[in-house]
Parts: structure tokens; sequence; C-alpha cells
């Protein structure tokens, strides 16, 4: 029995980088840019980078599994997804400016779709999926959907 994950968050780098170009951003608007409506627009980039850094971290772990239940964390609440809340779980896979994308979608049984990149689980969203797959949240390999 190999060990899996079971916690899934944005990377810590990544959330930290975010902070610090948001206040790199800032510092300029403040001392450099002269201009009123470049001060502005870069304030602005500053205060959505700052936000979102900030947002991405309260929401940490963003899925987890937890005993019998997937846990999903977003930006306001947290919500707790039983085995048989869920209707489905797969991978979509498109491409967008010359690479390829992959979403993990859970769609639960309330008619709730759930979508979660790369960023929000900071690795490959097959790589949840198998360790899903593996703690029997998601159909593997000759299994029917969960319905």
């Amino acid at each position: 029995m190999s060990t899996q994950q079971t916690m899934w968050a944005p990377p810590t780098a990544g959330v930290i980088g975010t902070a610090a170009a948001g206040v790199l951003l800032a510092v300029g608007a403040v001392t450099l840019v002269t201009d009123l409506p470049g001060r502005i627009l870069i304030g602005l980039a500053a205060v959505g980078l700052l936000v979102f850094a900030q947002m991405s971290w309260w929401a940490r772990p963003k899925l987890a599994i937890s005993g019998d239940a997937l846990v999903y964390r977003g930006w306001w609440r947290e919500r707790t997804i039983g085995r048989s809340d869920i209707a489905l779980i797969r991978i979509t896979e498109f491409r967008r400016i010359g690479r390829r994308v992959r979403l993990l979608e859970i769609d639960t049984t309330d008619d709730r779709l759930l979508v979660l990149s790369r960023w929000d689980l900071g690795t490959d969203p097959v790589q949840v999926l198998d360790a899903l797959t593996e703690t029997g949240f998601a159909p593997g390999p000759g299994r029917a959907p969960l319905r």
C-alpha cells in the first residue's frame, strides 16, 4: 500500500511570490510613477495581487481527504462533500495559448460543479485524481462513474 497525499493547496512559494510582486508594485506606484492614471492602474494591480495572495493563503488546503469525505475550502467558506454527494470526478483537458491545461472537476449530486486548477491543487490534477481513485472517491479503471 502506497502513501498517498491527502491534502492539496496552492504552492507556498507561488503565494509568497504573488504577494511580493504586489508589494513591489505598490512601492513602485508610490515612489516611481509620476502620472496619476499610471499610479491608479499600478496601485489597482498591486491591490489585486495582494488580495489574491491573501485569499489563496486563507483557502489552504484547497482540497483534502478527511475520513469518508472531501473537504473543499473556498475563499469564503468550507464545504464537506461525502462520498454519496459525489456524482462524478473527472479531468478536463484543453489547449490554451499553446499549452495543455488540465482541470479537476468534481460534480456533486446537488448540481454544483467544483473546478480546481493546477494552481489550486499545487500539483498536476491527474495525480490528485489518482489519489482520489485509490481512496475510493473516484471510479477506477473498469468501474462505472459514481451516481
